[in-house]
């Protein structure tokens, strides 16, 4: 996930209470290492898209049915969202912020080691744990590290960890789970996550908590001017893109005959168009979000609809991967913005919404689309999710009756 967000002034005070304020210097190795405490979490996230057909064929199971392994963070993430930002407001960030990365450490290893299939989706739970506990404690904690003159630019530098997760991450994961095995690579990814730890706990300061989210505020906001539009969009687009991009590696190896080195070539390629996505649509949404939305979905729509017929070949492949992964980077600008319009008030509650349902989909999203491609085939997954982004580019043009 990725959001630019614009910080609260020094001693502002909202729906969630008043706002201790920023230090008197910055702090900025404590914002790179929440940055890469975000990049541990998103790269552990979506790690098994590179991997799923190793995982499946290590226990046996099915690429639907690997595609667990991507289903269940997101659906305990949407949970734990809400859920850990109202029982722990009370509760030292950098603590939370430290214990989270732990038991993301704690999953990955879990993974390396699991002699089951079943211990694998355990993992994945504890990893959908801190997914929705990181999020919601650690997205706006750039204003308290830095003074505010510069707190959007560390605010940036947080989010950046996202689509770099995808860059990076991920297609190091697969080319370390192809030369030395998919636990490996997830060792590897538990190794890297407490060498972050403890970067966080000798940098970050400690940060007691000094706002209140409250359900009351959480409801509030779901009800704010645009919040339905904006979770209609969220909720079409991630599921499009999720429900295909989860199968990506079967289709590429299925349809364009791609073998491990080329797969990691193309969730490179992805990756990168996916980061200038971010950029593009972080510039678009300032003017008109409604717009942004809009264009990344038609271009979502024509790349996935465009795969089965085009994707035969390297070339097609790689080009509509570029062109699905800058459509698909624009998106969490888009659904951030949107939702940080419907509850200007309440900026760690209009996060929370965010993280819950983003999460939520791509869960819906990674699990549809398994049983597509268990019952037919990739291709198909690929494009009933031009077939929904489609729809989503038609709610971001209605406009409400006067």
């Amino acid at each position: 996930m990725s959001a630019v967000n614009t910080p609260s002034p020094a001693g502002a005070t909202s729906g969630l209470g008043a706002l201790a304020p920023p230090p008197a210097r910055g702090s900025w190795p404590a914002v790179v290492a929440v940055a890469f405490g975000i990049f541990s979490i998103v790269t552990t996230e979506i790690l098994p898209i590179g991997l799923l057909t190793s995982i499946g064929d290590a226990y046996a199971v099915s690429d639907g049915t690997a595609g667990l392994t991507m289903t269940l963070p997101g659906f305990v993430a949407a949970v734990a969202a809400p859920l850990v930002t109202v029982a722990t407001s009370r509760f030292d960030r950098r603590r939370m912020l430290a214990a989270f990365l732990l038991l993301l450490a704690l999953a990955n290893f879990l993974a390396a080691a699991a002699t089951s299939y079943w211990l694998v989706l355990v993992s994945r739970v504890l990893v959908g744990i801190t997914i929705g506990g990181f999020w919601s404690v650690g997205a706006g904690l750039a204003r308290r590290l830095v003074p505010a003159r510069t707190a959007g630019r560390a605010t940036a530098v947080i989010f950046a960890a996202v689509p770099v997760g995808s860059v990076l991450g991920v297609p190091l994961g697969t080319l370390i789970g192809d030369t030395a095995g998919w636990r490996t690579a997830f060792a590897a990814m538990g190794g890297f996550t407490l060498a972050t730890c403890a970067l966080l706990v000798l940098t970050v300061p400690a940060l007691p908590a000094s706002a209140t989210t409250r359900p009351a505020v959480l409801r509030a906001a779901l009800r704010g001017p645009g919040a339905g539009v904006a979770l209609a969009l969220t909720f079409l687009l991630v599921l499009a893109h999720f429900g295909a991009y989860t199968y990506v590696t079967p289709f590429l190896e299925q349809v364009t005959r791609a073998g491990p080195d080329l797969i990691t070539v193309a969730l490179l390629v992805f990756g990168a168009a996916g980061t200038a996505g971010t950029f593009l649509g972080a510039a678009a949404v300032g003017r008109s979000p409604r717009a942004a939305f809009a264009a990344a979905a038609a271009l979502l729509s024509l790349a996935t609809l465009s795969l089965p017929a085009l994707g035969g070949s390297t070339v097609g492949a790689l080009g509509l991967l570029a062109l699905w992964g800058l459509a698909y980077g624009a998106v969490p600008v888009c659904s951030s913005a949107s939702f940080a319009r419907a509850a200007p008030a309440a900026p760690e509650a209009a996060s929370v919404l965010f993280t819950a349902s983003f999460q939520a989909t791509i869960s819906l999203g990674a699990l549809l689309g398994g049983v597509v491609v268990d019952r037919h085939s990739a291709s198909l997954a690929l494009t009933a999710a031009g077939l929904t982004a489609a729809a989503a580019v038609l709610v971001a043009c209605w406009k409400r009756p006067a």
